[in-house]
């Protein structure tokens, strides 16, 4: 399967990957959804956006625990790496991903449509001014725009929160154009972002799933299912470029 796999991604003119919280499990960051997931330890009605603006500090207390201290020192594991030098070589032309957590960008990603914003980086309520997390005095309470002293907010989606017009329309353009998707580490429940795979189907593209297990994707547009971990996966297939 995982030759079957290579020969479709080599004869590829337009071959793209989308990739959802499973692909982020081995580098240690817990996905939002699932037994183990973070919305069995915390309220999800701290990232809805207006009670965000109206309860800044406990919305605050949740997310640094969740995006900072989980996310900040996780570090890309082989299937971010393999996508990136797929890129590198001409093979993936571009990455739609669902998570935040920026580690396509550390594995070496350039072409990478970020549906659902960046946690690394912070924007003002207020001013609109961004800066990284890295930069951002977190220990404040909520943290404070250096600029003009306005509520800094995770550059990411909240609920109630429109997805960023950029990443949404380069995402379906890069579906209309693919004649083969990765689909690798999603369970294709949360829209919009899970039409992505659909849009290219709909217009003629081979659907590769990688997933341990089946998904909403595998019995609808899957053409190929490899049930294997990403990480696992996306190293045999890099051993063959």
């Amino acid at each position: 399967m995982i030759e079957k796999v290579v020969d479709l991604l080599k004869g590829a003119s337009y071959a793209i990957a989308f990739t959802g919280a499973g692909i982020s499990v081995e580098s240690g960051i817990p996905p939002f959804r699932g037994e183990s997931g973070i919305w069995n330890r915390y309220n999800p009605q701290l990232l809805e956006l207006d009670y965000f603006l109206s309860n800044p500090t406990s919305s605050w207390n949740a997310i640094r625990e969740i995006f900072y201290d989980f996310f900040t020192d996780a570090k890309p594991n082989q299937a971010h790496i393999v996508l990136a030098q797929l890129e590198a070589l001409g093979v993936i032309k571009c990455v739609v991903t669902q998570n935040i957590d920026d580690l396509h960008f550390k594995a070496g990603s350039q072409e990478v449509y970020e549906f659902h914003g960046n946690s690394q980086q912070l924007k003002c309520t207020q001013c609109g001014y961004t800066e990284t997390a890295s930069a951002a005095n977190l220990k404040e309470n909520p943290p404070a725009c250096k600029k003009c002293g306005g509520l800094l907010k995770p550059d990411f989606v909240f609920f109630g929160e429109g997805i960023p017009t950029v990443a949404y329309e380069k995402s379906f353009e890069a579906a209309r154009k693919a004649d083969v998707v990765l689909v690798i580490g999603s369970t294709g429940e949360v829209m919009p972002a899970c039409n992505v795979p659909y849009e290219a189907k709909r217009n003629g593209a081979t659907i590769i799933e990688i997933n341990p297990t089946e998904s909403n994707f595998t019995q609808q547009i899957t053409d190929i299912h490899v049930k294997m971990k990403a990480g696992e996966a996306m190293d045999l297939i890099g051993k063959k470029f």
